[in-house]
């Protein structure tokens, strides 16, 4: 399930994302209790819980016991309470980052904070990326990882594209990490049995397996540790290999 972002209408979505933007109330006001953030915040306890899939205005208010109904005073509609939702999760990044480390160490600290972030908050990945927000912690994670990527010294072609690699790259893997959290809840099938059985029938249907596939059978035969070790060992892997790859046009 796919959801793009900035489908509310854009002056209000910017006003609300930036803080420019009043309740609009009627002659008797809303009742106390409620506001944008309580109201940013369910939404994201909802998606927490049961998935974007659940989310709705209706959901929100039910778990805020009032009706859908009474969030249009504060928010426009579902469209602006998705980016709301979006860039509040990204807020949580941490602020600083050990630039006087090295670059390599600041963009990795970078890396683990987002990663961490989208495990925390998986349906985020569900955000399609092609139009951002555009709010104020979403451009505050970009700006942190261009200042980690500066001492690099970059040229913007390759800069662009090592910050398109580098955030495409997390999602990826926290994507996939992810998944593999929720397979056997959705599926109803444990891990170990879903490979057992597919392992068993593919040893009968081809024996010759490793003669066909030699060098994926010593990859697999290498070994690793459980799935969620395996997942975090993939990522920082992968992340050490692309920062050789950004470091190889340091100072180009």
């Amino acid at each position: 399930m796919t959801v793009y972002a900035g489908q509310g209408d854009p002056d209000r979505s910017l006003a609300l994302l930036w803080g420019g933007e009043e309740p609009r109330t009627g002659r008797s006001g809303p009742k106390p209790g409620l506001s944008v953030d309580a109201i940013v915040s369910a939404g994201i306890a909802v998606a927490d819980a049961e998935g974007m899939s659940a989310l709705s205005m209706r959901a929100v208010g039910e778990r805020l016991g009032r009706t859908a109904m009474a969030l249009y005073t504060y928010v426009p509609g579902k469209a602006e309470l998705l980016d709301l939702m979006h860039d509040r999760v990204l807020a949580e990044l941490p602020g600083g980052l050990p630039l006087s480390d090295g670059w390599r160490a600041a963009v990795t600290a970078w890396a683990e904070d987002l990663y961490a972030c989208y495990l925390r908050h998986p349906w985020v990945l569900q955000v399609s990326q092609a139009r951002p927000v555009l709010g104020p912690a979403e451009l505050t994670a970009m700006e942190r990882l261009l200042a980690a990527l500066q001492p690099a010294a970059l040229a913007p072609e390759r800069l662009r594209g090592a910050v398109a690699a580098l955030w495409q790259f997390v999602r990826g893997t926290a994507a996939t990490t992810a998944d593999a959290r929720g397979a056997a809840a959705a599926t109803g099938v444990a891990d170990e049995d879903w490979w057992n059985a597919r392992s068993a029938r593919l040893a009968e249907l081809a024996p010759d397996f490793p003669q066909r596939f030699p060098l994926l059978t010593a990859l697999q035969s290498a070994g690793g540790g459980a799935p969620e070790d395996s997942g975090r060992e993939a990522f920082r892997t992968g992340l050490a290999v692309l920062l050789d790859g950004v470091a190889s046009g340091a100072g180009s």
